[in-house]
């Protein structure tokens, strides 16, 4: 019996000295590059080679020991990683939305208004916008699916009594340049962004020039959840602005959008799976009463699918009202 605990003993820390490798590995990978990062890998494989010398001897205090101070570095790195603000970022994420408050009356600085020409080139604009949040008179989500339906980019939209309609997308901040990769998203290598946006622009983007498939859905809340729902993201990208965070593929990521709203919607609700896998967010919010509970859900997903625009569309309110036609009595 002591024979097998201890082969199952040296079995898992074998595993675990593979997998803490491989981990440092990566991070390395993610964050240093030509000279450095050649020196580190190089490091690295002397370190593996070592380790597996040690369990070749059976040398296990050694190995440990060695576990442990790669473990001490790995972990004194990671603290040291600090999100900053003052990155060369993409055009697209360069201005996180603020915004200023005097009673009702919000001011939001650094609202995008983009013209896409095509996935990656746009005719630039950052604006102010000022909104009376006692006067929110619409609410929709947006859903916007580029690979596998069972995951979708969620974004909220605000409409206001004066006609103006605010998009919020929580977003990965990238750098100029820089490509997505969801294993960097592990490893420090973004931080998070609140992006508020004209729905001419950002809706435009994701339907025409990338050719996402997304949706439309209106949801139906109260002109208080309404409001507090609004104050809550303007409240989120605040805090974001004051102190930058870490993107996280799977603790810290895009899916604050869909949280906020499942929670501005039923606030003391149990976490659902389709939060989550947000592809299925409107199913969920079509049970919770909130997304035309009148219309089946299999009509309601056919009906909110948005057509292509072309690349010229109409203005901001045309196009706006353009999106809203299926749901158009």
């Amino acid at each position: 019996m002591k024979k097998a605990l201890r082969l199952f003993g040296r079995g898992f820390q074998l595993k675990a000295a593979v997998m803490l490798l491989v981990w440092v590995w990566l991070a390395v990978s993610f964050h240093a590059h030509g000279a450095l990062g050649l020196a580190l890998h190089g490091a690295l494989l002397t370190l593996g080679a070592g380790f597996g010398w040690a369990a070749w001897q059976r040398r296990w205090g050694l190995l440990w020991s060695g576990m442990a101070a790669l473990a001490a570095m790995a972990a004194l790195w990671w603290v040291m990683q600090d999100p900053r603000d003052d990155r060369i970022w993409a055009k697209d994420v360069r201005h996180g939305v603020t915004a200023e408050f005097d009673g009702d009356r919000v001011t939001l600085r650094n609202v995008r208004n983009f013209r896409w020409q095509d996935p990656d080139n746009a005719i630039e604009s950052w604006e102010t916008r000022v909104v009376d949040a006692d006067r929110i008179t619409s609410l929709d989500m947006f859903t916007s699916v580029w690979d596998s339906p069972l995951i979708a980019h969620v974004l909220v939209s605000f409409g206001f009594a004066d006609g103006q309609r605010i998009v919020f997308s929580g977003e990965i901040r990238r750098e100029e340049g820089e490509v997505f990769s969801a294993l960097g998203g592990f490893f420090r290598r973004y931080e998070l962004v609140m992006i508020a946006a004209d729905e001419r622009d950002i809706v435009h983007l994701r339907t025409d020039a990338r050719g996402e498939q997304v949706s439309l859905f209106p949801v139906t809340l109260d002109a208080a959840a309404r409001k507090q729902l609004f104050f809550n993201f303007v409240n989120r990208a605040n805090e974001l602005a004051a102190e930058p965070e870490w993107y996280h593929t799977l603790l810290a990521n895009c899916t604050t959008v869909p949280f906020r709203l499942v929670k501005g919607i039923a606030p003391g609700l149990a976490l659902d799976w389709r939060v989550l896998a947000s592809g299925h967010l409107p199913g969920f919010l079509h049970e919770l009463g909130v997304v035309r509970p009148d219309v089946p859900l299999e009509q309601v997903l056919e009906r909110a699918k948005l057509p292509k625009a072309g690349m010229h569309a109409p203005s901001s309110q045309s196009y706006s009202d353009l999106l809203r036609s299926a749901w158009t009595p």
